[in-house]
Formats: structure tokens, sequence, C-alpha cells
């Protein structure tokens, strides 16, 4: 990894070997960035205030070894990376303002496609897991991960119903709570429905009305203005010498006809003359047509208002227009006839519930079985792993119990509360030597205890569910003395299968990797690019020294270290 402007660190490359590899230095010279460098490249949190003071971003790249064909290597093809040489480059960038940015294997992806390939590739664990493990929640997921088939298949036919059961649950719950209101809402449809139902309402007769009524009113200055129109074209009966459009159009026709013969052009006009007599005569009729059927009944007239003062009524109250309140009438009739067939739906849900509370009671009791038959194996391979990290009398066991419910559903014969992931709440219980009782790890345990039950679980996961890297961040915190030999001796032991990264405080346990790098600052605070190197023949016995005794030139503590290395060799 390169990591630059982030913490103390200013620019550093981390080169990580295969086997064990532990990250030293003095208290707050930046061994903890490893950890969050790291953390940043899995799609981490990004935290603007992890940007070194005067930068104006910060940078993570890393090159990650990727077996070809892997469930990683095919994931990150999805996404568009590709692989250099059969390894992965990945990048982060935070900025001060808080932007972050990733990139994998050359493109531009998003974070979470990071957090995805995350568990494939690397396992991390520090004092904040040690904590998370105290959670009840945590343990039974940690039980639920080791059981693996065994537990996930119940588990998720147990998902859906339980989705399914909630789902009716809350339909069931919302139709007879809420039954007065729906019986309200039913009667208002009703009134409605009947109200137009009396109207009897046609689409667009709103309109049509609104035309007719408008004709009527002005029935007399319609008819006399067609009248005058009338006899502007055709002529007035009652005036014989009176001149009309009609006439005189015939007249001008006549003059062109009798010398059309001498002129086409002439000739054509009068037969355009000819079309506009024939369209005048066509109109006279119309207007005459038009007054005779013009109905200046007064009766009509108030039957056309009373019809559109009912039409209004409904418009008032349930749309715009008619075609407005025709919809509403149709939805309207649906939702009654849904809400109609409640009680019959009633007793639907309740068949339904009945029956999903009954599959959930079995899918529950298969989960329970799963989960102590697994129990039994991981707690016997965690204790064994207890023996070899100095804990020989130690034993871990499982409690897994449900709680009584009369709502719940029916487990072992009995009613017990249910959840997500069902009936069960799985503990972890250490009893640390014999004739202790056992006690959750949260009472039971003493910190250095914690840790190595913590490494003891990772161990026994690694056998059932291994990635390629772990990286334990001062999980040793509170183990001393031979424990801690110990644990640098399992470590190197899980190293022989996978890569392993630890950041340490303890001789004991650096002593045991395969490389030893040490992070260390500058005069001026800063880790730069020289601030991270591999320490190798003097330089290790010198850092181990300072380890053991606070002095790199103590010869007691040369000593020491010395047969530290030597005992670690000879245990290799």
């Amino acid at each position: 990894m390169r990591i630059r402007s982030l913490g103390v660190i200013d620019d550093a490359v981390v080169e990580l070997s295969p086997g064990f590899t532990a990250v030293t230095g003095e208290t707050g010279a930046g061994k903890t960035m490893v950890v969050t460098s790291l953390g940043l490249l899995l799609g981490g949190r990004a935290d603007p205030a992890l940007v070194r003071i005067g930068a104006g971003k910060a940078v993570v790249e890393g090159r990650i070894t990727v077996p070809r064909g892997a469930a990683v290597a095919v994931r990150a093809e999805e996404a568009g990376a590709e692989l250099d040489d059969g390894a992965l480059l990945v990048s982060r960038t935070v900025s001060a303002e808080g932007r972050s940015r990733a990139h994998l294997g050359g493109r531009s992806v998003p974070v979470g496609v990071l957090a995805e390939l995350a568990d494939e590739l690397v396992a991390v664990h520090g004092q904040t897991d040690q904590q998370g493990l105290l959670k009840l929640s945590r343990q039974r997921q940690a039980l639920d991960r080791y059981a693996g088939d065994a537990v996930a298949g119940p588990l998720a036919k147990y998902g859906e119903a339980y989705k399914r059961l909630r789902a009716v649950a809350a339909e069931l719950d919302e139709i007879t709570t809420r039954a007065r209101e729906r019986a309200q809402e039913a009667d208002l449809l009703r009134f409605g429905l009947d109200e137009i139902a009396a109207v009897e309402p046609r689409a667009g007769e709103d309109a049509e009305l609104a035309e007719e009524a408008e004709r009527l009113g002005h029935a007399e200055a319609l008819a006399s203005a067609a009248a005058v129109a009338h006899a502007g074209l055709a002529g007035n009966p009652e005036d014989p010498e009176g001149v009309d459009a009609g006439t005189l159009v015939a007249g001008a026709q006549r003059a062109l006809d009798a010398v059309r013969s001498h002129d086409p052009a002439l000739a054509a006009l009068a037969d355009r003359i000819g079309e506009i007599g024939i369209l005048l005569r066509d109109a006279a009729g119309d207007l005459a047509g038009y007054a005779d059927d013009l109905d200046a009944d007064p009766l009509r007239l108030a039957a056309v208002e009373e019809r559109r003062a009912a039409l209004t009524g409904l418009t008032r109250k349930y749309g715009e227009d008619i075609a407005t309140v025709l919809a509403w009438a149709e939805q309207s009739a649906a939702r009654l006839t849904e809400l109609d067939g409640d009680d019959g739906r009633i007793g639907e849900l309740t068949a339904e519930r009945d029956a999903l509370r009954s599959e959930l009671g079995g899918l529950a009791q298969a989960l329970t079985d799963a989960r102590t038959e697994a129990a039994e194996r991981f707690a016997a391979a965690v204790t064994a792993e207890l023996a070899s990290l100095a804990m020989p009398h130690a034993r871990v066991s499982f409690d897994i119990r449900q709680t009584e419910d009369p709502e719940g559903v029916e487990v072992g014969g009995r009613p017990v509360a249910y959840g997500p992931a069902g009936a069960d709440e799985v503990e972890l219980l250490l009893a640390p030597h014999p004739g202790a009782p056992p006690r959750p790890i949260a009472k039971g345990a003493s910190g250095g205890e914690l840790s190595r039950v913590m490494l003891a679980v990772e161990v026994v996961f690694a056998g059932t569910d291994p990635v390629p890297t772990y990286l334990f961040d001062e999980v040793d915190a509170g183990v001393g003395g031979k424990a801690a030999v110990e644990i640098g001796r399992r470590l190197a032991r899980l190293a022989k299968t996978a890569q392993v990264v630890v950041v340490t405080h303890l001789p004991q346990v650096a002593a045991f990797a395969d490389r030893q790098l040490l992070v260390e600052k500058t005069n001026d605070g800063s880790v730069t690019r020289s601030g991270v190197k591999v320490l190798e023949g003097e330089d290790r016995v010198r850092e181990l020294s300072r380890m053991l005794a606070g002095q790199e030139d103590s010869e007691t503590a040369r000593a020491h270290a010395e047969e530290l290395l030597a005992a670690a060799r000879a245990d290799g």
C-alpha cells in the first residue's frame, strides 16, 4: 500500500509480505493508520478529519493479488475493473471537504463496490470488534456463520415467511382497527354514487347544454339576424322591388355568359361567379332552415337550465366537469367493492396469518436444532484453540434459549417470542478455569482473555470460511507473558494458510512474524517514505529490545530479544 497525507503519515509505502507481518512502533507513531488505510481501500467510511493538516486530500493505493476466476475477480470485472497481471489495483481518495472517490482496476466505481469485495478479501479485527462480540446479536451471527448452509437454508425460508407474516398482520390490523373509518368511507361513497345515479349524467352533456342555453337565451336576436341575412341574399317577399345579392350575382353572370365565347379568361370569371351564385343560394336555404328550426320556447330554456343546475350540483362535489364526475364514480365503485369485501378479506387474512405462524414455528424449531448442533462443534473447536493460547482449562459453551410470549410462535410445545432471525437468543459463555461456572464473556472474561477468545473464534472461522488476509489491530491488548507468546505462536500457525497482518505492541507476538515493519516519525512529527521500513538482523533486535524494556541498547533486553527470535524460529 502507498499512503499519502493520511493522519501523521506524509508519504509512505507499506509492503506486506505473504505469511505473518507484524507492524510495530512507538505509541502515536501511526501504526493504526495502516489499519485505517486498509479500511478505506475496503470501502470504509471516509472521515475528512483523517486528511493531514495542510493537505488537500489523502490518498491510499493498494495492489491486491487476486486469483483469476475467483468470485472477487468476477465481481471486479463486472464493475469494469481490469486485472493487472493477476493483481487488482485499488485506490481511495478523501478530500479535506469530505468528498470521497474510489477506483478499482483503473475504473471509477461507487465506494459500495469496494465494500462488497471486502468480505471476500480481508477479515479486520480490533478492539471495537471485541466489543462487538459482546453483543448477543453478533454472537448469534457468529454461530450462524460457522454453521453455514445448515442454518442459512432454513434461515432464508424463515426470513421469507417472516416478511409475509408481517405484511399479512399489518393488513389485517389495518382492516380491523380502522373498521369504523372504513364504514364511514363506504357510506360517503354510497351517498355520492346514489346522487350521481339519480342525475344520470352523460359524458359531454354539460358542454352540450351550455351551448343550447346560450342559443335559447338569444333566440330572438338569432332569428332576426338570420331573417335579415336571408333577405340580403335571396330578397324580401314583401319588397319585390328590393335588390338582393342573389339577383345582382345572377345579372352579373348573364352579362358575362353573353360574351364568354370571345375570351376564355372572361369565361373562367363567369364560371367563378356561377359558383358564387350557387354558394349564395345554399347559404340562403340554410338560413331559411335555421330560422324555421330555431326553438324559442321558454319552457325548453327552463328545462335546460334546470338540467344544468343538477349537473352543476355534481361538479361542485365530485369534479371539475361531468367527465371527471364519471371518472370519480368509476373509481369510487371499485373502492366500495373493496370496502364491502372486507369481511371476507378478514377471514382470508386470518387463515393465512395462522398458517404462517404455524410455518414459522416449524422453521424456528429447525433453526434451533441446527444452531444447537453447530454450537456444540463451534464451542469444542474454540475451546481447543484456547488451550493453545495459554488457557488450557478454559471452556467455551453456548446458551441457546427462547423467551416465552403468549403472542409468539410455538417452538418446543410453548409460545415464544420471535424476530427476523428466528426465536433463539444465543449467548457465548466462558468458564475460564475448572470449578468456575460458565458466564457470559462480557462478565466472565478479562481484557486479555477476551482477546484470546476473539482470536480463537477467528482461527476457527479460518478453517470453515477462510479469507486470504487477516488484519488484527492490537487484539493482544491486555495480554502479556506466556499468553503473549502463545498468541504469537498461534498467529504464526494461522499465517501458514493465510496472510496475517498484526499491529502489535507485544515483542512476544512480533518475534513470530515472518516480516516486521517499523513505523516511526521524523523530527517534525510526520511519517515519510523512509518512516516505514522492514526490520532485519540487528535492526529487528533493537526494535524488540525497545518493545521489551523501552531501551534499544539494554544488554539484558537485547539478550531477551534474541532469545525470543530464536525460540520463534525454532517453533516454526
